[in-house]
């Protein structure tokens, strides 16, 4: 679909004026004239009719061949900055009722789908309860998500967060009454909308007494890990033992070795974000296995499909850390599991080999998207890796691999290289373009590293304020504040493709996306395809906040 079909179907072409015959037929007027057997202006022919004038036309029309030539006239977008806020987007937002978009099944089908396995999940804990008043405070939790489901099916309006105790129910509410009074959750942006309904699914959970802190999703998350043996002890057998030069190697070539290393790990912490339970509804354990395919071979035939591929452009920012500032490196985490997994092996190696000194990882205060880490997923994988007994056919060897994996990664933790985040705004409805002025400590806080990764599709949405922007667009433009403010981090979104935004593709962009919506439908879908995305930011200014 091309960016004029998008913009027709978000603003819907005006209907053909009636011609002048339905006009007076249909007018109030004529029919009154009907009515008292009136003829209006009786001594002129009737329209329809010719005047009578032998080779004159039954209409008068003109021939305009002087006038000047119709031009080609944009749509105003991108909006001027002071248009924009959440319900009005720099281009057209995607909304639950568009039919042609990825947000129509979400919000139809998909969301429905994932709310009816979480009260399955819960079902499941209930009935091996003894406690009665645990039992009866989690009936009432199960009877809150099935009204949230009823409200979601029915398409109802967005109501205020109730105030739990969570420190981003005055940014939810703030939000909704600015900006999102009476929609509902078809009509407001599907970014929105989607976020909403995981925050009233922890809202189902958070008013009990014995069941705050329930991960609906907890179970799913394990067992996905527990069924990607292969591609876990693929890297685990491969760096179990801290990465070193090889001997002999001049300082060029070293350097080359690292270069090497590091495009090959980014390469699997992207494809990695291919895990998504979200989207992995009722995959099976050989398709999650294709999926996270972790060969060389496998590299190398899927890095043709990086549509728009900054990576060398990474690989000089990386390199220079070690000269310059020392490296501080921060993820915004996605995915928990294998994805997870993922992006500690390139943390590690980052640290390894001297590129990076600290790291530190940004995950959610609570159950989000099905799948996106929280801190007892951060200490569950460390743990399972050095005390678990999660892959019972793996070999003593690749069970010491992943144990001893475990074990450097706890130590990274408790001498402070390694750091665990989670600050309340990344659970909100808000995009980054509001980071700077609803979370100016967060902002500040992350203009301090030398290089912010934003692992996965929902970041990717966040960052670009998931609008219908034309894909030639580039990124530093559609990320809006998080590269033009003073003290912005230089930023490297890392995206396997997976909804309808999509930038950054090059000069040649709306071509090679009209291409692939006429010769593969859904590739935005799909996750075959990803994105490898700078932004150079203004590090180093002064932050200031108006």
């Amino acid at each position: 679909m091309t960016t004029f079909d998008r913009m027709t179907d978000y603003f819907p072409p005006t209907p053909s004026p009636p011609s002048e015959t339905e006009t007076l037929a249909e007018s109030p007027i004529m029919s009154s004239f009907k009515e008292a057997n009136i003829v209006p202006n009786g001594a002129a022919p009737p329209n329809t009719e010719t005047t009578g004038v032998e080779g004159a036309p039954g209409r008068m029309s003109l021939k305009l061949s002087h006038l000047p030539s119709k031009k080609d006239i944009k749509a105003p977008w991108p909006r001027t900055p002071s248009s924009i806020d959440p319900n009005n987007p720099p281009w057209p937002a995607f909304r639950g009722y568009h039919t042609y978009s990825f947000a129509h099944a979400t919000m139809g089908h998909r969301l429905p789908t994932i709310l009816g396995k979480a009260i399955d999940d819960v079902i499941l804990t209930l009935n091996q309860e003894s406690e009665e008043d645990r039992i009866v405070d989690l009936i009432k939790c199960i009877e809150r998500m099935d009204t949230l489901k009823t409200e979601l099916q029915e398409h109802a309006k967005l109501r205020p967060i109730i105030d739990d105790g969570e420190a981003d129910v005055p940014l939810w509410n703030k939000e909704i009454a600015k900006y999102f009074q009476g929609k509902d959750f078809m009509n407001a942006p599907w970014l929105f909308a989607e976020a909403y309904k995981y925050r009233r699914l922890r809202e189902c959970f958070s008013v009990s007494k014995y069941w705050q802190t329930y991960d609906v999703f907890f179970r799913q998350k394990c067992d996905t890990f527990s069924r990607s043996y292969e591609a876990v002890f693929e890297l685990s057998m491969r760096f179990a033992e801290p990465w070193r030069h090889r001997d002999g190697l001049t300082d060029e070539q070293r350097l080359e070795e690292e270069r090497l290393m590091f495009m090959e790990l980014t390469q699997i912490c992207l494809w990695g974000n291919s895990t998504d339970l979200s989207l992995l509804i009722n995959m099976t354990e050989e398709q999650i296995k294709s999926l996270q395919s972790t060969g060389g071979e496998a590299l190398s035939a899927t890095e043709k499909n990086i549509l728009g591929n900054h990576m060398n452009r990474l690989w000089e920012i990386v390199r220079d850390l070690r000269e310059t500032t020392g490296g501080r490196i921060d993820f915004v985490l996605d995915n928990a599991g294998f994805e997870l997994y993922c992006d500690c092996v390139y943390a590690d190696f980052l640290l390894q080999s001297g590129l990076a000194k600290e790291v530190r990882f940004h995950g959610k205060r609570y159950p989000w998207f099905v799948s996106d880490v929280t801190k007892k997923d951060w200490s569950w994988l460390l743990n399972s890796m050095t005390y678990g007994h999660l892959f019972p056919v793996a070999t003593e060897e690749e069970k010491e691999s992943l144990r001893r994996m475990g074990r450097r990664w706890k130590q990274y933790e408790s001498e402070g290289k390694w750091v665990y985040e989670q600050h309340p705004f990344w659970c909100t409805g808000y995009t980054f373009w509001d980071l700077p002025s609803e979370a100016p400590d967060l902002f500040l806080h992350l203009s301090r590293s030398d290089l912010v990764f934003f692992k996965g599709d929902l970041n990717h949405r966040k960052l670009t304020y998931d609008c219908a922007a034309p894909p030639s667009t580039e990124f530093e433009i559609a990320i809006g504040p998080m590269a033009s403010a003073a003290g912005a981090p230089k930023i490297c979104s890392l995206r396997t493709i997976k909804s309808d935004v999509v930038v950054g593709l090059g000069p040649n962009g709306d071509e090679l996306a009209e291409r692939l919506d006429k010769e593969e439908e859904g590739w935005k879908i799909s996750g075959k395809y990803a994105v490898v995305l700078v932004s150079e930011g203004r590090p180093g200014e002064k932050v200031r906040f108006a």
